[in-house]
């Protein structure tokens, strides 16, 4: 039985997989302590039977009066961050990226303790990439990493990225059967927040599709608050039943039942379709840092599991014409369910618990 950090920042890409990650360690009998900001606090359902420590952590940026913030934030967590080391006397720290994870990674630094970083996207992210140098050990979700610094190569081990256990259940169950005149269900998400690029150009390009491939569809679609009414409003017209709403609490079961999945390219919606083996088209966030989002969807495309159009070319006759060419074809669609599924790592969880015991001695 050993004992073991893991340090995340507040969002929901990093807080998801390092819950993950504590739930296998737990069942293998180890304790486990979780740092992270008061943002990480703050979701249902995560790290509720773990020691949880809330750290200052400072966000670099506003120019030189905000670094100097940061730079007091950032020395008081490590600070912190040594105490409860001293107390909890972990065997090994693994960060999930995000700046709060970097004042418990400069503490281990400094007190010897063996480290690893998990990057769940497909670009190394800012904190990842400044402490990849330091640490034992760099856990993957994709083959293939940008901006890895060359010193950090010889220590990446691909893992993959930790799914929810009910997606995973998902990857033991067939390819919802599509008929040439049966319904066809498209599952329309932009993450937590939803995408309201998404609310704009989804309903009007599924208008466009023909009359009789219209006719079959059958549409859930996750949606900003501000954008939900306008959206149902505008599939009523069209004559396309949807369902709306803001939060999908039973989103696996909703993935079960998709033809097809509309949505961004964030980390952990990648590493969903892949596991559970669903076709997509991808519109990655044009805004999202260092344009992680496209390189997200770059196995999956490769491997002819989805279609990945920019944001600056998804209008609706182009997701028209993309819905064309997958909807139209059955066989199509199911052949493009198996190429995702073959980008799927279901033993991600597992790999990510070993690594860390493995660094942990």
């Amino acid at each position: 039985m050993s004992r073991f950090v893991l340090a995340a920042g507040g969002t929901g890409g990093h807080m998801v997989p390092a819950h993950a990650l504590a739930e296998e360690l737990m069942r293998r009998g180890h304790h486990v302590a979780l740092v992270t900001d008061a943002r990480g606090t703050r979701f249902p359902g995560l790290f509720e039977n773990v020691e949880t420590h809330v750290l200052p952590a400072g966000r670099l940026g506003g120019g030189p009066m905000g670094w100097l913030r940061a730079g007091r934030s950032i020395l008081a967590g490590r600070r912190q961050a040594r105490q409860l080391f001293r107390e909890f006397q972990p065997a090994a720290v693994m960060g999930f990226g995000g700046y709060p994870a970097l004042p418990a990674l400069l503490a281990a630094f400094k007190a010897k303790i063996p480290t690893a970083v998990h990057e769940q996207n497909a670009v190394l992210g800012r904190v990842n990439r400044f402490v990849a140098g330091r640490v034992d050990a760099v856990a993957t979700a994709y083959p293939d990493i940008q901006r890895l610094p060359s010193k950090a190569a010889m220590k990446v081990r691909l893992v993959g990225n930790p799914v929810r256990h009910e997606v995973l259940e998902l990857r033991d169950k067939p390819y919802p059967p599509l008929d040439h005149d049966g319904v066809f269900r498209v599952l329309v998400t932009g993450g937590s927040q939803g995408a309201t690029i998404l609310s704009d150009v989804v309903p009007e390009g599924l208008g466009l599709l023909p009359p009789v491939f219209r006719a079959r569809l059958q549409v859930t679609h996750q949606a900003r608050a501000e954008d939900i009414e306008r959206v149902r409003t505008r599939y009523a017209e069209q004559g396309i039943p949807a369902e709306l709403a803001t939060y999908l609490p039973d989103l696996p079961e909703r993935l079960g039942r998709a033809h097809l999945v509309i949505g961004r390219s964030g980390a952990s919606t990648v590493a969903e379709l892949a596991a559970a083996g669903r076709p997509a088209i991808l519109v990655p966030f044009a805004a999202a840092t260092d344009d992680h989002q496209t390189y997200n969807a770059k196995e999956l495309v490769e491997a002819g599991g989805a279609r990945s159009i920019p944001q600056s070319q998804f209008t609706p006759v182009e997701l028209a014409k993309q819905m064309q060419k997958l909807g139209l074809e059955p066989e199509a669609l199911a052949n493009a369910a198996r190429r995702a599924k073959s980008c799927g790592r279901p033993d991600a969880v597992r790999d990510l618990a070993d690594l860390i015991e493995e660094i942990g001695g």
